[in-house]
Protein backbone atom coordinates (compact mmCIF):
# COMPACT_ATOMS: atom_id res chain seq x y z
CA UNK A 1 0.00 0.00 0.00
CA UNK A 2 1.27 3.46 -0.94
CA UNK A 3 0.12 6.68 0.70
CA UNK A 4 -0.12 9.70 -1.58
CA UNK A 5 -0.80 13.36 -0.86
CA UNK A 6 -2.10 15.95 -3.33
CA UNK A 7 -2.60 19.60 -2.48
CA UNK A 8 -5.64 21.61 -3.50
CA UNK A 9 -3.39 24.64 -3.44
CA UNK A 10 -4.30 28.27 -2.86
CA UNK A 11 -1.97 30.84 -4.42
CA UNK A 12 -1.55 33.01 -1.33
CA UNK A 13 0.09 36.42 -1.41
CA UNK A 14 3.45 35.77 0.29
CA UNK A 15 5.75 38.77 0.07
CA UNK A 16 9.10 37.53 1.43
CA UNK A 17 11.33 34.56 0.66
CA UNK A 18 11.50 33.52 4.32
CA UNK A 19 7.72 33.46 4.59
CA UNK A 20 7.43 31.50 1.34
CA UNK A 21 10.02 28.90 2.31
CA UNK A 22 8.26 28.41 5.66
CA UNK A 23 4.94 28.06 3.83
CA UNK A 24 6.26 25.39 1.47
CA UNK A 25 8.08 23.55 4.27
CA UNK A 26 4.83 23.43 6.27
CA UNK A 27 2.98 21.73 3.40
CA UNK A 28 5.70 19.11 3.01
CA UNK A 29 5.77 18.59 6.78
CA UNK A 30 1.99 18.12 6.82
CA UNK A 31 2.21 15.48 4.12
CA UNK A 32 5.06 13.69 5.89
CA UNK A 33 3.23 13.79 9.23
CA UNK A 34 0.27 12.15 7.50
CA UNK A 35 2.53 9.32 6.39
CA UNK A 36 2.63 10.24 2.70
CA UNK A 37 5.41 8.82 0.55
CA UNK A 38 4.70 11.29 -2.25
CA UNK A 39 3.44 14.88 -2.35
CA UNK A 40 2.04 16.58 -5.46
CA UNK A 41 1.45 20.32 -5.93
CA UNK A 42 -0.27 21.97 -8.92
CA UNK A 43 0.76 23.43 -12.23
CA UNK A 44 2.19 26.94 -11.92
CA UNK A 45 2.45 26.63 -8.14
CA UNK A 46 5.70 28.58 -8.49
CA UNK A 47 3.72 31.67 -9.51
CA UNK A 48 3.31 32.18 -5.76
CA UNK A 49 6.89 33.45 -5.97
CA UNK A 50 5.61 36.54 -7.79
CA UNK A 51 4.23 37.76 -4.45
CA UNK A 52 7.80 38.75 -3.61
CA UNK A 53 7.93 41.18 -6.54
CA UNK A 54 6.92 44.86 -6.39
CA UNK A 55 3.15 45.27 -6.91
CA UNK A 56 3.55 46.91 -10.32
CA UNK A 57 5.68 43.98 -11.53
CA UNK A 58 3.66 41.09 -10.11
CA UNK A 59 0.48 42.62 -11.58
CA UNK A 60 1.93 42.49 -15.10
CA UNK A 61 1.70 39.09 -16.79
CA UNK A 62 4.91 39.19 -18.82
CA UNK A 63 6.98 41.19 -16.36
CA UNK A 64 6.11 38.80 -13.53
CA UNK A 65 7.22 35.74 -15.50
CA UNK A 66 10.53 37.35 -16.42
CA UNK A 67 11.13 38.78 -12.95
CA UNK A 68 10.84 35.46 -11.10
CA UNK A 69 13.48 33.76 -13.23
CA UNK A 70 16.28 34.48 -10.70
CA UNK A 71 14.09 32.91 -8.01
CA UNK A 72 13.47 29.64 -9.89
CA UNK A 73 16.90 28.06 -9.19
CA UNK A 74 16.54 28.98 -5.50
CA UNK A 75 13.05 27.48 -5.49
CA UNK A 76 14.34 24.27 -7.10
CA UNK A 77 17.08 24.10 -4.48
CA UNK A 78 14.49 24.50 -1.70
CA UNK A 79 12.34 21.72 -3.15
CA UNK A 80 15.39 19.46 -3.40
CA UNK A 81 16.27 20.20 0.21
CA UNK A 82 12.74 19.51 1.47
CA UNK A 83 12.55 16.18 -0.37
CA UNK A 84 15.87 15.09 1.13
CA UNK A 85 15.02 16.34 4.61
CA UNK A 86 11.64 14.62 4.76
CA UNK A 87 12.62 11.57 2.69
CA UNK A 88 9.62 12.04 0.43
CA UNK A 89 8.98 12.02 -3.31
CA UNK A 90 8.07 15.61 -4.09
CA UNK A 91 6.58 17.01 -7.27
CA UNK A 92 6.16 20.70 -6.37
CA UNK A 93 4.08 21.64 -9.39
CA UNK A 94 5.53 23.63 -12.24
CA UNK A 95 7.13 26.95 -13.16
CA UNK A 96 7.62 28.97 -16.34
CA UNK A 97 11.32 28.59 -17.09
CA UNK A 98 13.41 30.39 -19.68
CA UNK A 99 15.55 27.82 -21.46
CA UNK A 100 18.95 28.52 -23.08
CA UNK A 101 17.09 28.77 -26.39
CA UNK A 102 15.38 31.90 -25.01
CA UNK A 103 11.93 30.29 -24.94
CA UNK A 104 9.80 29.82 -21.85
CA UNK A 105 8.74 26.26 -21.04
CA UNK A 106 6.24 25.03 -18.43
CA UNK A 107 8.46 22.70 -16.37
CA UNK A 108 7.70 20.27 -13.53
CA UNK A 109 10.56 18.83 -11.46
CA UNK A 110 10.51 15.59 -9.51
CA UNK A 111 12.58 15.13 -6.35
CA UNK A 112 13.26 12.13 -4.14
CA UNK A 113 15.08 11.29 -0.94
CA UNK A 114 18.40 11.65 -2.82
CA UNK A 115 17.43 14.91 -4.50
CA UNK A 116 16.52 15.69 -8.10
CA UNK A 117 15.18 12.77 -10.13
CA UNK A 118 14.38 14.71 -13.30
CA UNK A 119 11.92 17.08 -14.91
CA UNK A 120 9.05 17.02 -17.37
CA UNK A 121 8.06 19.86 -19.69
CA UNK A 122 4.45 20.35 -20.70
CA UNK A 123 3.88 18.96 -24.18
CA UNK A 124 0.87 20.85 -25.49
CA UNK A 125 0.10 24.47 -24.66
CA UNK A 126 -3.34 25.89 -23.99
CA UNK A 127 -4.42 28.93 -25.99
CA UNK A 128 -3.75 31.19 -22.99
CA UNK A 129 -0.20 29.89 -22.62
CA UNK A 130 0.58 30.05 -26.32
CA UNK A 131 -1.22 33.26 -27.31
CA UNK A 132 -0.86 35.41 -24.19
CA UNK A 133 2.02 34.04 -22.09
CA UNK A 134 4.23 33.02 -25.01
CA UNK A 135 5.00 29.69 -23.34
CA UNK A 136 6.39 27.02 -25.68
CA UNK A 137 5.89 23.28 -25.76
CA UNK A 138 8.59 20.95 -24.48
CA UNK A 139 10.76 19.26 -27.09
CA UNK A 140 12.23 16.35 -25.12
CA UNK A 141 9.10 14.22 -25.08
CA UNK A 142 7.52 12.36 -22.20
CA UNK A 143 9.64 10.64 -19.58
CA UNK A 144 9.22 7.85 -17.04
CA UNK A 145 10.84 8.24 -13.63
CA UNK A 146 11.96 5.30 -11.49
CA UNK A 147 11.10 5.80 -7.81
CA UNK A 148 10.77 3.60 -4.70
CA UNK A 149 6.98 3.49 -5.13
CA UNK A 150 7.07 2.59 -8.81
CA UNK A 151 7.55 4.17 -12.21
CA UNK A 152 5.98 7.64 -12.42
CA UNK A 153 5.01 9.91 -15.28
CA UNK A 154 3.83 13.52 -15.36
CA UNK A 155 1.06 14.96 -17.53
CA UNK A 156 0.73 18.68 -16.87
CA UNK A 157 -2.87 19.95 -16.94
CA UNK A 158 -3.90 20.17 -20.65
CA UNK A 159 -1.65 17.21 -21.49
CA UNK A 160 -4.18 14.98 -19.70
CA UNK A 161 -6.71 15.72 -22.44
CA UNK A 162 -4.73 13.92 -25.16
CA UNK A 163 -4.99 10.10 -25.37
CA UNK A 164 -1.70 9.66 -27.23
CA UNK A 165 0.24 11.24 -24.36
CA UNK A 166 -1.34 9.00 -21.76
CA UNK A 167 -0.71 6.01 -23.99
CA UNK A 168 2.95 6.95 -24.40
CA UNK A 169 3.39 6.83 -20.63
CA UNK A 170 1.76 3.39 -20.56
CA UNK A 171 4.25 2.23 -23.19
CA UNK A 172 7.05 3.53 -20.96
CA UNK A 173 5.79 1.34 -18.12
CA UNK A 174 4.36 4.06 -15.90
CA UNK A 175 2.29 2.90 -12.91
CA UNK A 176 1.17 6.29 -11.56
CA UNK A 177 0.64 9.53 -13.46
CA UNK A 178 1.00 12.83 -11.63
CA UNK A 179 -1.37 15.46 -13.01
CA UNK A 180 -0.63 18.95 -11.67
CA UNK A 181 -3.20 21.42 -13.02
CA UNK A 182 -4.21 25.08 -13.04
CA UNK A 183 -7.68 25.95 -14.32
CA UNK A 184 -9.63 29.16 -13.82
CA UNK A 185 -13.13 27.81 -14.52
CA UNK A 186 -15.11 24.76 -13.48
CA UNK A 187 -15.31 23.82 -17.18
CA UNK A 188 -11.52 23.74 -17.31
CA UNK A 189 -11.35 21.74 -14.10
CA UNK A 190 -13.81 19.20 -15.50
CA UNK A 191 -11.87 18.93 -18.76
CA UNK A 192 -8.75 17.96 -16.82
CA UNK A 193 -10.75 15.62 -14.58
CA UNK A 194 -12.49 13.89 -17.49
CA UNK A 195 -9.18 13.59 -19.32
CA UNK A 196 -7.39 12.18 -16.27
CA UNK A 197 -10.15 9.62 -15.70
CA UNK A 198 -10.12 8.66 -19.35
CA UNK A 199 -6.34 8.14 -19.28
CA UNK A 200 -6.71 5.95 -16.17
CA UNK A 201 -9.43 3.92 -17.91
CA UNK A 202 -7.61 3.52 -21.23
CA UNK A 203 -4.22 2.65 -19.80
CA UNK A 204 -5.20 0.90 -16.56
CA UNK A 205 -3.02 2.96 -14.27
CA UNK A 206 -3.66 5.48 -11.49
CA UNK A 207 -3.72 9.27 -11.91
CA UNK A 208 -3.18 11.68 -9.02
CA UNK A 209 -4.39 15.25 -9.58
CA UNK A 210 -3.48 18.47 -7.75
CA UNK A 211 -5.14 21.79 -8.76
CA UNK A 212 -4.72 25.43 -7.86
CA UNK A 213 -7.63 26.84 -5.84
CA UNK A 214 -9.18 30.10 -4.72
CA UNK A 215 -8.56 33.68 -5.79
CA UNK A 216 -5.30 35.59 -6.29
CA UNK A 217 -6.42 38.99 -7.64
CA UNK A 218 -2.87 40.34 -7.36
CA UNK A 219 -1.66 37.89 -10.04
CA UNK A 220 -2.91 38.09 -13.66
CA UNK A 221 -1.43 34.64 -14.27
CA UNK A 222 -3.32 32.71 -11.57
CA UNK A 223 -6.03 35.12 -10.44
CA UNK A 224 -8.93 32.64 -10.50
CA UNK A 225 -8.59 28.94 -9.73
CA UNK A 226 -10.98 25.99 -9.62
CA UNK A 227 -10.48 22.27 -9.19
CA UNK A 228 -10.37 19.30 -6.81
CA UNK A 229 -7.48 17.15 -5.73
CA UNK A 230 -8.27 13.54 -6.55
CA UNK A 231 -6.97 10.04 -7.23
CA UNK A 232 -8.42 8.23 -10.24
CA UNK A 233 -8.19 4.55 -11.20
CA UNK A 234 -9.85 2.27 -13.76
CA UNK A 235 -13.40 1.36 -12.63
CA UNK A 236 -12.95 -2.39 -12.38
CA UNK A 237 -12.59 -5.27 -9.89
CA UNK A 238 -11.67 -4.05 -6.42
CA UNK A 239 -11.79 -0.39 -7.45
CA UNK A 240 -14.55 2.18 -6.86
CA UNK A 241 -17.23 1.89 -9.57
CA UNK A 242 -16.83 5.62 -10.23
CA UNK A 243 -13.08 5.29 -10.72
CA UNK A 244 -12.62 7.93 -8.00
CA UNK A 245 -10.64 6.58 -5.06
CA UNK A 246 -10.81 9.90 -3.21
CA UNK A 247 -11.25 13.59 -3.86
CA UNK A 248 -11.14 16.78 -1.83
CA UNK A 249 -14.50 17.84 -0.42
CA UNK A 250 -15.29 20.67 -2.82
CA UNK A 251 -13.76 22.75 -5.56
CA UNK A 252 -14.29 26.22 -4.09
CA UNK A 253 -11.75 26.25 -1.26
CA UNK A 254 -9.92 29.50 -0.59
CA UNK A 255 -7.08 27.99 1.39
CA UNK A 256 -4.77 25.08 0.76
CA UNK A 257 -6.04 21.67 1.77
CA UNK A 258 -4.32 18.30 1.54
CA UNK A 259 -5.85 15.13 0.17
CA UNK A 260 -4.18 12.02 1.60
CA UNK A 261 -5.11 8.67 0.09
CA UNK A 262 -3.87 5.07 0.11
CA UNK A 263 -3.60 2.94 -3.03
CA UNK A 264 -2.12 -0.45 -3.85
CA UNK A 265 -0.59 0.15 -7.27
CA UNK A 266 -0.11 -3.61 -7.57
CA UNK A 267 -3.89 -4.07 -7.47
CA UNK A 268 -4.25 -1.54 -10.28
CA UNK A 269 -1.57 -3.31 -12.34
CA UNK A 270 -3.30 -6.69 -11.90
CA UNK A 271 -6.35 -5.34 -13.68
CA UNK A 272 -4.38 -5.39 -16.92
CA UNK A 273 -4.44 -9.19 -16.84
CA UNK A 274 -7.38 -9.98 -14.58
CA UNK A 275 -9.86 -7.13 -15.05
CA UNK A 276 -13.29 -7.22 -16.61
CA UNK A 277 -11.77 -5.49 -19.62
CA UNK A 278 -8.26 -5.20 -21.03
CA UNK A 279 -8.19 -1.70 -22.47
CA UNK A 280 -4.40 -1.43 -22.41
CA UNK A 281 -3.98 -4.74 -24.24
CA UNK A 282 -6.81 -4.05 -26.67
CA UNK A 283 -5.58 -0.61 -27.75
CA UNK A 284 -5.59 -0.88 -31.57
CA UNK A 285 -2.13 -1.22 -33.06
CA UNK A 286 -2.87 1.46 -35.64
CA UNK A 287 -3.14 4.01 -32.81
CA UNK A 288 0.26 3.15 -31.35
CA UNK A 289 2.82 5.95 -31.26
Amino acid sequence: MTRLAASQYAIDLIETWDAYSSHLAAIVQEAKDAGAELLLLPEYSAMALTGQLPPDVRSDLHLSIAAIQPLIPVWVELCDELARQHQIIFQPGSAPVKDPDGKFKNRAWLFGSDGLIGYQDKQIMTRFEREQWNIHAGVEGLKAFDTPIGKLGILICYDNEFPMLGRRLAELGVELVLAPSCTDTLAGAYRVRIGAQARALENQYAVLSSPTAGEAPWSPAVDENRGRAALYVPPDYGMPPSGIVAQSEHGEVTQSTLLVVDIDLGDVARLRNEGQVATRRDWPEQFAI
